[in-house]
């Protein structure tokens, strides 16, 4: 199974989309997010640093993350392949996580990019805080975070057109959580075949 990077704006469905993709396929999932979160949870170094820009709406540095990324996908299974979820953000991230895997003589494998509309992001968004009480899903954060994604993130997608391997979908044209899981698993198994 070749790797894959879920992408998408805050709120687009990154984590549950990954997850029925783990369900199905058996994959290893890294959540940077989830990661972080383990971190700051733990109340390690790594976790205090990413626990303020996080609080602020900033981006982790990508030497601290590709560091925490590495430790991480060094510890799992090999062979099932590996969805990176919310990783990389930058074209910086996105070199040294190929050059990470080239090391393990492994590759990219496809992105999976999620379109949904800003207004859709922020009710998911502002749901799920009230959901999960998230201290980082507030409404001026929220607003934060989508202006790093357009302005740091978003440049990333001529990056993976360059390498080859950006896939869209979009929830317009698949309007619920199932039609969505549906056509990303069609992708995948497509590139795959």
């Amino acid at each position: 199974m070749k790797n894959i990077i879920i992408f998408g704006a805050p709120g687009s469905g990154k984590g549950t989309y990954s997850d029925a993709i783990v369900e199905k396929y058996g994959m290893n999932h890294i959540s940077t997010g989830d990661t972080l979160r383990n971190e700051i949870k733990k109340g390690t170094e790594v976790g205090k640093i990413a626990k303020g820009l996080i609080d602020n709406g900033q981006l982790i540095p990508d030497e601290l993350m590709v560091k925490i990324l590495a430790n991480t996908y060094d510890a799992l299974p090999k062979g099932k392949g590996v969805i990176f979820d919310g990783f990389p953000r930058t074209i910086a991230q996105a070199e040294a996580l190929k050059q990470m895997l080239a090391e393990r003589n492994n590759e990219l494998g496809l992105v999976i990019e999620l379109v949904v509309e800003e207004g859709i992001l922020m009710s998911r968004l502002l749901n799920r805080a009230k959901e999960q009480g998230r201290a980082d899903d507030n409404e001026v954060t929220i607003k934060k975070r989508f202006d790093v994604y357009h302005a740091q993130t978003e440049p990333i997608l001529e990056w993976f057109d360059k390498e080859g391997i950006r896939n869209t979908v979009k929830w317009a044209d698949h309007p619920s959580k199932e039609q969505m899981i549906e056509a990303i698993f069609n992708l995948i198994e497509e590139k795959n075949a």
